[in-house]
């Protein structure tokens, strides 16, 4: 696969006109939230390519990057969405809307396999066996080529691992319980935020 990779210092250009329909993820210096920074936001149109943002993070100043992620009128792809709304919102300061998530379609949609990672998903709806190794790599300084394109295929495939899983959704009759339980993911961003980050429903 040719990859179409532009990194952006900062926030988007302006002049930059994306899909309705979007893949997003975030890179970040470790997985705590108050102590771990945000570092790159990627995104996809689907068409593979993926434009890479590396945040400045002394002020998180990215009136185009916000402006995407605000816009209820684009869809966003995310893999585990919890995790990257956490810290958009603590950095960004950003409340995202019209979302979906892959990881909670594939746990209502598969529940044939007990494996949901992102990996296991690209492996099956598109065949390709990616590398997660850099998963655990410094994100903070400059980039590599390597590492740059491990953030572009985080974020490639998203569209067509979308389209699967709704189908299968749809076939099993589940999408409405999907759709349902997406509702949620903002508040489940702000319980987490609140450190209320255990099964709240549970005994």
């Amino acid at each position: 696969m040719n990859l179409d990779i532009k990194l952006h210092n900062e926030d988007l250009p302006d002049q930059l006109v994306l899909s309705d329909k979007i893949a997003i993820d975030c890179e970040f210096m470790g997985l705590n939230v108050e102590r771990d920074s945000l570092c790159l936001v990627q995104i996809s149109t689907g068409n593979n390519d993926a434009h890479i943002i590396k945040l400045n993070r002394e002020t998180y100043h990215a009136p185009n990057l916000k402006k995407v992620l605000q816009d209820k009128k684009i869809n966003k792809i995310f893999h585990y969405a919890r995790a990257d709304l956490l810290f958009i919102k603590k950095y960004l300061k950003v409340e995202v809307d019209n979302i979906n998530c892959t990881k909670i379609m594939s746990k209502l949609a598969r529940s044939y396999s007990d494996k949901h990672g992102l990996k296991d998903l690209i492996k099956e709806f598109t065949g390709n066996d990616i590398n997660k190794n850099l998963q655990t790599s410094d994100f903070g300084g400059e980039l590599t080529e390597k590492q740059l394109v491990y953030c572009a295929k985080d974020v490639v495939y998203l569209h067509k691992i979308f389209l699967n899983l709704e189908k299968i959704l749809i076939r099993e009759k589940r999408d409405k319980l999907y759709y349902d339980t997406i509702k949620f993911i903002n508040s489940r961003v702000n319980l987490d935020l609140a450190s209320f980050n255990t099964d709240i429903w549970s005994h």
